[in-house]
């Protein structure tokens, strides 16, 4: 896919656009378990994330495309073993269908493809019910401190300080 032909965009830095889109270059330098996981519908183990107890405050994109898919605000701990989110930062980066080998609902990111986990209807109830359970090698971590420098200033006021 190329930058015409499908993909989302931002604003960065002074108008310049942020395209987002499958990266086969990206792809090819994926390592062997962001593969499995990104590209082969795997799952990680769980405890074995290293975004499963990272409180900072950011947000975290595709490793992929580089969409951004959740912010740290809306992390908790379901003691799933796996990173869990309340909802993604914006609907239209995320799709979700039937997982016909696993059951439930699997999640990839819209642009990139990547599959990143599932969503289950056993999240917090004060929060809109959901769990999304995202496997940390689908995920790349953007601190609040970097989202500005890279290209991610339009999601700071989704990022709270963490509780």
């Amino acid at each position: 896919m190329n930058e015409t032909s499908g993909g989302s965009s931002m604003k960065i830095r002074e108008g310049i656009p942020r395209t987002f889109r499958r990266d086969e270059a990206v792809i090819r330098k994926l390592t062997p378990e962001q593969y499995r996981v990104t590209q082969q519908c795997a799952t990680e183990s769980p405890g074995a994330g290293k975004y499963l107890h990272n409180d900072e405050p950011g947000i975290y994109v595709d490793i992929v495309s580089g969409e951004p898919l959740f912010a740290s605000s809306n992390k908790f701990d379901s003691g799933t073993g796996w990173p869990s989110f309340t909802r993604p930062i914006d609907p239209a980066h995320v799709n979700e269908r039937p997982d016909k080998i696993e059951g439930g609902t699997e999640v990839r990111s819209a642009h990139g493809d990547s599959h990143l986990g599932h969503v289950f209807a056993d999240g917090p109830q004060d929060r809109g019910g959901l769990r999304y359970c995202i496997n940390s090698a689908a995920l790349r971590f953007i601190h609040r401190d970097e989202m500005e420098a890279e290209g991610y200033a339009d999601y700071k006021n989704q990022v709270e300080d963490v509780r």
